[in-house]
This record gives C-alpha cells, structure tokens and sequence, in this order.
C-alpha cells in the first residue's frame, strides 16, 4: 500500500515540484492549501493575494493528477503570529513572522491536520535537509541547510522541534533552485516563472506600519541625530576566553546605551514601535552627506536614535543576550549545562553568511560573542547556531 503524503502546496514553485518529486517517488500525494490570512488592510495590492495563490495550486494539483483540499487555519495564524507581532513591536522589539509561522502555524497546526486526515507524511517545499541519525540519547533528526547556498531556509526553521521533524519531507532540499524551475518548466506547470513571494508569511508585502497601526497607535516623537563622534564601545576581533566573567559577558553583549542627551533633534517621527534597528527607509530626513540608519529606539520614551553612514559606530556590536526561557535547541542531545561554552557558526538574519562565535551558558541565559562586530543586531530577531550545515538551535535575541 502507497504511503501517504500531504503536501502543503501553496502556488509557488518549490511546492510544486516537491509534490511532482513525491509522485514520482511513488507515494499518494495529496495537495492541501492553507488560508491563513483574510485581511487586507495594510497589504500593498498586488503582492501575495492567496486567491491568487490558490488558483496556481489548483492548476498545478490538475496538471500533477492529484487531490487538493484548503484548510483555513486563520484563526491560529492571527492569535499565535500576527498578535505576536504586535505585541513585540509594541515593546520595541522586531519579530519574524516566518520563523514563528513554521513553528505555530506549518510544523503545528497545518502538520496536526494533515496527519489527523491519514497522511503518513507531511511535505513542504523549503530549501533545507532533514537526516535521522542514532546518538546516545536515542534517535535524533539532524536538520541541515538546503544544497543551494543562496536559496537556504533552514534560518526559517530555527525553532522547530525533533517532535515536529517527525514525518516531515523535503524534497528540493537537495536541488539548487534554477534546476526547481527547470523541472517545472519541462512539466509545464503554471508556477514554473511565478516570483517566489515576498514579505511576511501568508500575508505578503505590507505597509508596516499602517499593518501594524490595526492595534498601535501612531504618536509622534523626536528622531535625534547621533554624531560618529559619540563615544560608542569599540571591540578588537578576536573570541574572548572560554572562562570569560559574567560581567564582562554582560558588557560585550549590552546594547549601546543611550538617552535624550546624546545627540540634536533632527526631526519627528510617527511611533518609536513603527522603527527597527539598521532601518534605513521611512526616516524622511534630508540634508546628510550619507544615508541615515536607525541606530536604536525607546519605546518608553518614544525616541528614534540615527546615525550617518553604513559604518556608523552605533550600527555595530560585539555580541547578544538570549534569555534562558528563549534558548531552543533542536539537538536537544547537545543541550550546553550553565558554566559552559562552545564554538559555532552563527547568523542573526536570513542569508547572513554564518559568523564565528562563541556560545557562554550562564544560569540566566545564553551570551553569544562574536570574533568581529555585527552591524544591526536587533532584538526581537533570531540568533541560530550551527555546527557546519547543522542547524542546533537558536534564541530570540533579549537585547
């Protein structure tokens, strides 16, 4: 008997191809499609529509021969990542949204009702690799990065679970993406030119902070302008020692500090929650040699802080803060005990090449320090670790 795999199949072209990869390899594949997302205000027209995305499914499940069924999982997708949202940026922090869709919404909710419908397996077209391999501790899946270099999302899947690896496919996890397209073009799909989508998961490209003024309010605040003078903490490259005190683990990973003093006012902004670190668009201020960057907000005081220039002292820092309630591992074999410290590869944002670092437990959380500054740490963000292609695991940074 043929096993079964549901496919999440969402009108692009990685999911297509997946689900042609499955038939062919002989297993009853099944399309479904997830509706996460009605409203439409704050989306720009245009980007991501899912009737639109739903009319590609329908066609590829047509031409493929096979069954698709839409589930409408809105209700868990605004409760468990859309007031997520909004309720970091409301603290000053900047989440992401995709990275909490994986984990709520297609490794949880979308996983729960596929399996509940008969489906053996649970499919999805990321660009990433899962292998089972035996330890110590039993059992474990090893999630490894997507073959292409440029088009790896195992970033996206930071904070998966080994429960929610159980009977979960990839299939073009080991194709690079021009060979995706070339499959779908030579099968004729509809999705085999369709741009890959854009934006927050499932809701698409938006005008941030209309999207997000639903629940905050615009107030207006001062922008203030921070000269390259100011005295920011400079750090030479290089990794700290393994047995570093916790109080010099706390001052590398501090954010600048800064107050109302500590530059002019340049300007007025709309709300200090609307701003994310490193953010160069929506600032609206002229008369600068260079480019203006966010270098720090105050939710409390309702304060944006800039710079001028890519190079900007207050876009730079040594290391980060992840609270011990936020520390997630995926090996949950390689769990580090407080006191310890280990070396990884580290990134803080999608497709940042990895960066050295080197990881301190301490009872209140997990100090990452890197050998050379980081240009934008921001929190709210992941940090996720890596042992070589194997994603370990990974933290939503404290500050």
């Amino acid at each position: 008997m043929k096993k079964k795999v549901a496919v999440g199949l969402s009108g692009g072209v990685d999911s297509s191809v997946a689900a042609w990869l499955l038939k062919e390899e002989g297993y009853e594949v099944e399309g479904i499609f997830m509706i996460n997302w009605h409203d439409s205000q704050g989306v720009l027209k245009g980007d991501c529509p899912w009737d639109e995305d739903v009319t590609f499914a329908e066609m590829v499940a047509r031409k493929l021969g096979i069954k698709l069924r839409t589930v409408d999982l809105s209700k868990e997708y605004r409760n468990r990542v859309v007031n997520y949202m909004f309720n970091e940026y409301g603290a000053g922090r900047t989440p992401n949204p995709d990275i909490l869709c994986n984990r709520e919404i297609k490794f949880d909710s979308f996983v729960r009702e596929a399996l509940s419908s008969g489906a053996d397996y649970v499919a999805t077209g990321h660009y990433c690799r899962t292998v089972t391999t035996e330890t110590p501790s039993g059992p474990m899946h090893r999630l490894l990065a997507g073959v292409d270099g440029n088009k790896d999302q195992s970033y996206f899947l930071c904070q998966v679970s080994q429960e929610q690896l159980d009977n979960v496919l990839f299939p073009v996890g080991a194709l690079l993406k021009p060979e995706v397209r070339r499959i779908a073009a030579d099968l004729g799909l509809a999705t085999a030119d369709r741009k890959d989508s854009q934006g927050i998961c499932f809701v698409g490209k938006v005008d941030l902070p209309l999207f997000l003024q639903q629940q905050l309010e615009a107030r207006k605040g001062r922008v203030i302008y921070t000269p390259k003078e100011h005295p920011f903490r400079a750090w030479s490259d290089g990794l700290p020692e393994s047995d570093v005190s916790s109080s010099e683990l706390q001052l590398m990973a501090a954010p600048h500090a800064m107050g109302p003093g500590d530059g002019t006012t340049a300007g007025a902004h709309n709300g200090a929650h609307f701003f994310t670190v490193g953010q160069r668009k929506g600032l609206n201020l002229g008369g600068y040699r260079e480019p203006l960057f966010v270098i720090g907000t105050d939710t409390v005081s309702n304060l944006v802080y800039v710079g001028e220039g890519q190079m900007h002292g207050g876009l730079y820092r040594k290391g980060l803060f992840i609270r011990a309630e936020e520390v997630h591992w995926i090996r949950t074999d390689l769990v580090m005990k407080s006191g310890e410290s280990r070396d990884y590869l580290v990134r803080i944002r999608y497709r940042q090449p990895l960066q050295r670092a080197r990881l301190y437990a301490r009872e209140e959380g997990c100090y990452i320090i890197f050998e050379k500054q980081q240009r934008g740490i921001t929190p709210g963000q992941f940090a996720a670790w890596y042992d070589g292609e194997e994603l370990l695991g990974s933290g939503a940074i404290f500050h």
